[in-house]
C-alpha cells in the first residue's frame, strides 16, 4: 500500500442538479437523488492544507468538475446553467474532501486524456 500525494473530492448531485436534469431531459423524471448518488464521482486534486486552502483549490477547479458532471448527463452546453462558480457549485452539489488517499493496487496507474 502506498500513500498518494493527492486529495480526493467526492461529488454527489444535489436537488438543483436533479431539478435541472428533469427539466432538460423529460425521461429522467423517473430518477431520484438516491439514484444519482449510487455512484458518486471521485476526483483526485492537489494536496491542500486546511479549510482555507481547500476552498481556494475548489474555487479553481469547481467549474471543471461542474461541467464534467453536467456533460455526463447532457452533452449540449446550451442547456447548462450559465453560472458555474463556487457558490453555484456549493448549491448544486454535495461534496467532501478526503486528505488520505491510498493506492492498494499493484497495477501501474494509467492516464487517459478526456
Amino acid at each position: 500500500m502506498v500513500s498518494v500525494n493527492r486529495m480526493a473530492i467526492v461529488v454527489k448531485p444535489g436537488q438543483p442538479f436533479l431539478d435541472w436534469l428533469h427539466q432538460v431531459d423529460p425521461p429522467s423524471k423517473e430518477l431520484s437523488l438516491e439514484d444519482l448518488w449510487e455512484e458518486p464521482s471521485v476526483y483526485l486534486v492537489p494536496e491542500c492544507e486546511g479549510e482555507k486552502e481547500i476552498r481556494k483549490c475548489l474555487t479553481e477547479i469547481c467549474g471543471q468538475i461542474f461541467e464534467e458532471q453536467l456533460d455526463s448527463w447532457i452533452t449540449e452546453p446550451s442547456t447548462w446553467p450559465k453560472r458555474r462558480d463556487l457558490e453555484a457549485f456549493d448549491h448544486w452539489f454535495e461534496w467532501s474532501f478526503h486528505s488520505l488517499v491510498f493506492d492498494l493496487s499493484n497495477e501501474p496507474l494509467l492516464y487517459e486524456e478526456l
